[in-house]
């Protein structure tokens, strides 16, 4: 049936947007707490929220950053990446993943993923070359990665570990927290790194954390995130600080402001309760739509808890009769937003220049994306939302 055909009926009154926050009075009022102090940008709340994060995840070490591409990019400085190093990258993910990587004169070596999305130790294993100095694994869409044997990979090669964990918060691998100091041999050069952009599981606005077990490595990427400035340089201003400091490194304004904390330390008591309620929503989802003929979702695992920043479906046209794009305009016609995640890397026109990357050279990321449509799933969304969603992809999917 032709995409014309398929006029909208009326599903809701008012669009339902892909992504919202929640942000609580609790919030509200450290954010005020923190204008009125006079204390807005690093300083007593970032040190905080990092302590309560590297609590939370159970990691000895946490920095507070602008956001998760300036904790990759920071992290993979600290770690000597540079000009000549190859760096291993998924290419199912956000183009930062990648663009941090060309930012030091290194080159992104991107690799396939598996039916969940994520990067799969086989294609890791098979793009290793003499020049391979690390591995960013990506935790796609809230689910983990397979962390044993990526990290047996990395020990057997000598590469250290970057994990993109911006989809990640909360989730778990085996029973541990991503970013557990535990999850990883301590052998093994480790950094973890989580975003709280604002569609995120929780928020600060903009912003990011940076957790390690290695103390020596955490101090660098500390030094690294303002200035290169001498150790407790925030402190220069506040009563207990000195005027005098010294510039060690040539490092980079990635810090986190206290407003953003603020928000942060409130978000994250607030995760588990968040994560609860994606993890219903998406249970949801998936009795509702398991019956609907070219309505699958990505494969799933029973030893990680999803924590289901993302709801991605797939759609087949040889089975729903319309094209991923159609659909997706579809839905918007019948008021709900949706979103593809993500477009892979190496389709970008600039990774395709310059890398000399082309349609066919990643199959399995390709498939994925040709199908891809993420789904409305957030806590601020009603159980009635959720039913005019599905009763949406219904009403689309039957014509």
């Amino acid at each position: 049936m032709s995409v014309s055909v398929r006029k909208a009926r009326p599903v809701r009154e008012r669009f339902l947007p892909f992504a919202l926050p929640q942000i609580g009075d609790d919030e509200i009022a450290e954010v005020v707490d923190s204008l009125r102090s006079g204390w807005i940008t690093t300083g007593p709340k970032v040190k905080r929220f990092e302590a309560d994060l590297a609590a939370y995840v159970g990691s000895a070490h946490a920095i507070a950053v602008s956001s998760c591409t300036a904790g990759l990019h920071i992290a993979l400085t600290a770690l000597g990446i540079g000009p000549g190093d190859e760096v291993i990258v998924p290419t199912l993910t956000f183009c930062a993943t990648a663009n941090v990587v060309v930012h030091l004169g290194a080159r992104p070596v991107l690799v396939d993923v598996g039916a969940d999305g994520n990067v799969t130790p086989e294609a890791i294993r098979a793009a290793i070359t003499p020049r391979t100095r690390a591995i960013v694994p990506v935790h796609f869409a809230g689910q983990a990665c397979d962390l044993r044997a990526i990290y047996e990979v990395a020990l057997q090669h000598g590469l250290a570990v970057v994990e993109d964990a911006a989809h990640a918060i909360g989730s778990t691998y085996h029973g541990q927290r991503i970013g557990a100091d535990t999850l990883a041999p301590g052998e093994l050069r480790r950094v973890t790194v989580f975003s709280f952009y604002a569609t995120k599981n929780m928020t600060t606005g903009e912003g990011g954390m940076i957790t390690t077990a290695d103390m020596d490595l955490a101090e660098r990427m500390r030094l690294l995130s303002l200035h290169g400035m001498s150790r407790d340089a925030w402190k220069r201003y506040s009563s207990a600080g000195s005027w005098y400091y010294e510039v060690v490194a040539a490092g980079y304004k990635d810090n986190m402001t206290d407003l953003q904390a603020a928000l942060g330390i409130h978000q994250l008591r607030r995760l588990d309760a968040f994560i609860a309620t994606r993890q219903h929503y998406a249970a949801i989802y998936d009795a509702a739509l398991s019956s609907v003929p070219g309505i699958r979702t990505l494969a799933r695992h029973q030893d990680r808890n999803h924590v289901y920043h993302l709801y991605v479906i797939q759609v087949d046209p040889t089975v729903t009769g319309i094209e991923r794009g159609a659909f997706i305009d579809a839905l918007r016609a019948r008021q709900i937003g949706t979103s593809v995640h993500f477009i892979p890397v190496h389709m970008h026109p600039f990774y395709a220049h310059h890398y000399h990357y082309q349609r066919g050279d990643l199959p399995m990321a390709e498939a994925i994306y040709d199908q891809s449509v993420s789904l409305p799933l957030y806590p601020l969304m009603s159980e009635n939302d959720l039913e005019d969603v599905i009763a949406a992809i219904i009403d689309v999917v039957q014509g």
